[in-house]
């Protein structure tokens, strides 16, 4: 076996030690990067879960009037009140005249 003393020079391959430094960078680099991705999956999918959640929520709550309604809605809904107070003073009307053909005969 040789002898250390402080005569002994450590003789070191440069280009093994710059190819051993690139590897440790490059896995390190893979590894945050694939780190990353995944974290930025997990928080897509916590955000589309609460989306769907919301949506659930209104597909259930929206027809039952739960939620409000449109402006349309309330427009609409006027119209048809409108319609309909029309329409029962058409059908009295009618009945008018039918009881006073029914008098005249």
């Amino acid at each position: 076996m040789g002898v250390i003393s402080e005569n002994s020079q450590v003789t070191a391959n440069v280009t093994f030690m710059l190819k051993t430094i690139a590897a440790v960078a490059t896995f390190t680099y893979g590894y945050v990067t694939i780190k990353n991705q995944i974290t930025e999956l997990e928080n897509d999918l916590d955000r589309i879960e609460n989306i769907i959640d919301l949506n659930s929520e209104f597909r259930v709550k929206w027809p039952r009037g739960e939620l409000g309604s449109l402006p349309d809605d309330a427009e609409q809904n006027m119209r048809l009140h409108y319609l309909e107070n029309i329409i029962f003073k058409l059908e009295e009307h009618i009945d008018e005249i039918r009881f006073q053909n029914l008098k005249n005969n």
